[in-house]
Order: C-alpha cells, then sequence, then structure tokens
C-alpha cells in the first residue's frame, strides 16, 4: 500500500508537469501524512542535510571545467586531434567523432555538454561531405553518452552518493565499459558505412598529427592527471574536481588564450545555475531515500523480487530492465536518485557487487538520453544541428540496439566490467 502511495502521487505529480524535485518532496509528504510523521521541520532539516556531503562538492567543479573546456579551446584541439588521425579514412569523420566522443568523456563528463559540442562542430562537416543525415546525428548522439560512463562522471558521483558507493571505485570501473561502449559504435559504424559514398578528407602529414597532438597535449593530460591522482592516492575523486577546473582555466587562459574573463564570468552563472538545480534534486531525493528507508519500502520490494534473490544474474536482468522503461522517460538524474535507494539493498542481499551495479545503472540509464520519447540528448542535437527527431530516433536505433546488446553481455558476463575495476584499482 505504501509503495502504491508513494509511486502515485511521483508519476501523478510528474504527468503533470511538475519539476522532478518537487513531485519527489510532494511524494515524500504523503508518505509522511500517511505514516503520521508530518513536520515541517524535519522536511526541511531533511533537505539541508541531503546536500550537505562532502562528495557532492565535486558537481559545481566539474561543471566548471566542462564549461571551460568547450568555451576555451580543449575541445576543438581534441576534434582536429582525432581528424588528422583517421578524418581521411572511408566514414572518417565518423570515427574522429568516436573518437572525440571518448576523448570528452574524460574531460567533461556531461553527455548534453559532449554531444552539443560534437555536432556543433563535426555535423556540418558531415553533411556536407555527403553522410546520410539520419545516422550522422544517430551517431553524434550516441557518442555523447560515453560521458556519463567515463571519469569524470557527474552521474557516477550522484550514484556513489544514493547508494553509498565508492566513487573512487565508480571512477576506475568506469574505463574499460566506456572504451567497449566506443569500440561498439565504431563496429556500427563501420557496418552502416560499408555501402555509403562520400567524401574523405585528404590524409593528414606526419607533421599536421604531430602539430595537433603538440596543440591538443595539455587537453590530453586532464584525464591522465585525474585518473592517475584518484589511483595513486593523491586526491579523492572530490579533489580531482578541484584540480580539473583550476587545470582548465589554466590552461584557456594561459596556454591557449581562448578565455576572456567575460567568458569565465558566463561560464560560472551556466554552472551556479546548473549546481543549483542539481543540489536540489539531490536534497529532494535524500528526502524521499530516508522516507522510503522508513516505510520499508525497499523490503516490500524484496517481496515482490525475492524468487530473484538467489539467481543474481535475472535479478540484474530484471532491474536493469525495469531501469530501461524508466529511462525512456526519465532524465538520468532523477532515474538514479529515485530507484538506487530502492533497489540497493535487494542488490546487496543477491551479493551483487555495488560497484559493477552502479556501473550498469548508469550505462543503462545513459541509454535512455537516447531513446524517445524523452531522449534528452536526442533533443540536444536536433536543436543545436536543426535536425528533425524521427530523423534523429531512426538513426539512433541501430547504435541503441548495439548498446541494449552490450548491456545484456554486461549482463552475463560480469566480469567484462569487474576484471577491469579490479585491474585499474591495483
Amino acid at each position: 500500500m505504501v509503495l502504491i502511495l508513494f509511486l502515485s502521487v511521483l508519476l501523478i505529480s510528474i504527468l503533470a508537469g511538475l519539476p522532478v524535485a518537487f513531485a519527489l518532496l510532494l511524494s515524500s509528504m504523503a508518505l509522511m501524512l500517511h505514516m503520521d510523521l508530518f513536520s515541517a521541520d524535519v522536511l526541511t532539516q531533511s533537505l539541508m542535510n541531503g546536500v550537505d556531503s562532502f562528495p557532492l562538492l565535486a558537481v559545481p567543479f566539474f561543471l566548471v571545467a566542462g564549461e571551460v573546456m568547450a568555451h576555451g579551446g580543449l575541445s576543438r584541439r581534441i576534434v582536429q586531434l582525432a581528424a588528422t588521425l583517421v578524418g581521411h579514412r572511408k566514414g572518417g569523420l565518423g570515427y574522429v567523432a568516436i573518437i572525440t566522443s571518448v576523448l570528452l568523456a574524460g574531460l567533461s563528463g556531461s553527455a548534453v555538454a559532449d554531444a552539443a559540442a560534437l555536432v556543433s562542430i563535426l555535423y556540418p562537416m558531415m553533411r556536407k561531405s555527403g553522410y546520410p543525415e539520419g545516422a550522422s546525428i544517430g551517431l553524434l548522439a550516441s557518442g555523447g553518452i560515453i560521458a556519463p560512463v567515463i571519469p569524470p562522471s557527474l552521474p557516477l558521483i550522484i550514484i556513489g552518493v544514493a547508494g553509498n558507493i565508492s566513487i573512487a571505485k565508480l571512477f576506475l570501473g568506469g574505463i574499460a565499459p566506456g572504451l567497449m561502449m566506443g569500440a561498439t559504435l565504431m563496429v556500427v559504424w563501420w557496418m552502416i558505412m560499408r555501402k555509403e559514398t562520400v567524401e574523405t578528407t585528404p590524409r593528414a602529414t606526419a607533421a599536421e598529427r604531430l602539430a595537433a597532438l603538440r596543440d591538443g597535449v595539455w587537453a590530453l593530460l586532464l584525464p591522465i592527471i585525474i585518473i592517475g591522482g584518484i589511483r595513486f592516492g593523491i586526491f579523492t575523486p572530490t579533489e580531482a574536481a578541484v584540480v580539473a577546473a583550476v587545470y582548465a582555466i589554466a590552461v584557456s587562459t594561459l596556454v591557449y588564450r581562448e578565455l576572456t574573463l567575460r567568458g569565465f564570468y558566463d561560464i560560472l552563472i551556466v554552472a551556479g545555475r546548473s549546481t543549483a538545480m542539481v543540489m536540489f534534486l539531490v536534497g529532494a531525493a535524500m528526502v524521499a531515500a530516508w522516507l522510503i528507508t522508513v516505510a520499508q519500502l525497499p523490503q516490500q520490494l524484496a517481496l515482490l523480487l525475492g524468487p530473484l534473490v538467489d539467481h543474481p544474474r535475472v535479478l540484474m536482468a530484471v532491474i536493469m530492465l525495469i531501469v530501461l522503461l524508466v529511462g525512456m522517460v526519465m532524465d538520468l538524474s532523477p532515474t538514479i536518485l529515485i530507484l538506487v535507494p530502492l533497489f540497493m539493498p535487494i542488490v546487496k542481499m543477491a551479493g551483487i557487487d555495488p560497484v559493477y551495479f552502479g556501473l550498469m545503472f548508469v550505462i543503462n540509464t545513459s541509454i535512455g538520453l537516447i531513446t524517445p520519447p524523452v531522449g534528452t540528448v536526442l533533443n540536444v542535437v536536433c536543436g543545436v544541428g536543426h535536425a528533425q527527431m524521427s530523423t534523429a530516433v531512426r538513426g539512433a536505433l541501430p547504435f541503441i540496439a548495439a548498446y541494449s546488446l552490450l548491456l545484456i553481455l554486461f549482463i552475463l558476463f560480469p566480469s567484462l566490467i569487474i576484471a577491469p575495476m579490479k585491474f585499474f584499482a591495483g
């Protein structure tokens, strides 16, 4: 009864157009009234305690770092470097997009920001060279969703806080799945481009490649610094966010000299607004998570999924199916904040590695960013690239199918994620 009440109020509020954070608070108030626990003081205190978390300090700094990279010349130089390496091959601009997606994922951690940057730079070039419109926009959107998986990643930080999972292990564990997603895109793109006839760019000379590498090396150093620092215990993921922001600002102002004082002010405004939205959403979700625990909703859910506890792979398959369906109609962060507190106790009962579960959850919800009817990243790439949504959906379908098959492989063979994670963690 309590579970039905919570979900009913939440879904009705969202369908009525209420922002997810307010829908979570309304659902929490409904639970408090139902359990005769309502108190404005407790609600306010729980909301404040929800954002009073040291790991969440990483959010504003990573947002600043991502915005600086996009406006300070780092992202553009990554694209240029990838173009000199593979731009001359058949379908070369697609491979440029994939390589750039992986490299940018190690810089910003934002699917929306990476997809927007890719489309603004590469999509006009792809259309001019005769690349199919749907496949091109679908590839750029699909490349953008690698960002939440490869560190630094805001969703990995959020799921670490929501599920009480080691963020450092999530960061190190996200490297291999992110690279596998990039390899999957390359295979699908090769299959699509076999029958296409498109223009190719001239092969870059060794001198041009060296110049592009020299120009882009400052951007390439950032993910190495972040991963290396976390891996060897030099700084925590939260401190890594500060390092990333300071490094990006220093490179953009002192090396590339493309970031102005006015531009930096605008970046701080954008990052501040984004931080406020994320923090309010997290705070509301933490209130809901506390009441979910008090109302023993995980125990009720455990009764429904109890028969599957002895079969971890089947349980993971069922959970991932639920997450995929929810992710099709809800954005990534709310999906994490609502479902993770519900599923985590069951996952632990089944003996599933929490880090593996967290990574699978983020991969799954990332796929939801390019699936209709919501498809946040699809909407962004259509807006930036002035493309029709129907065209983008058709173009993204082969990549969505490939990602889904990869997700099934990860369910059947957890070692594909767990083994590399242990290797990077040492």
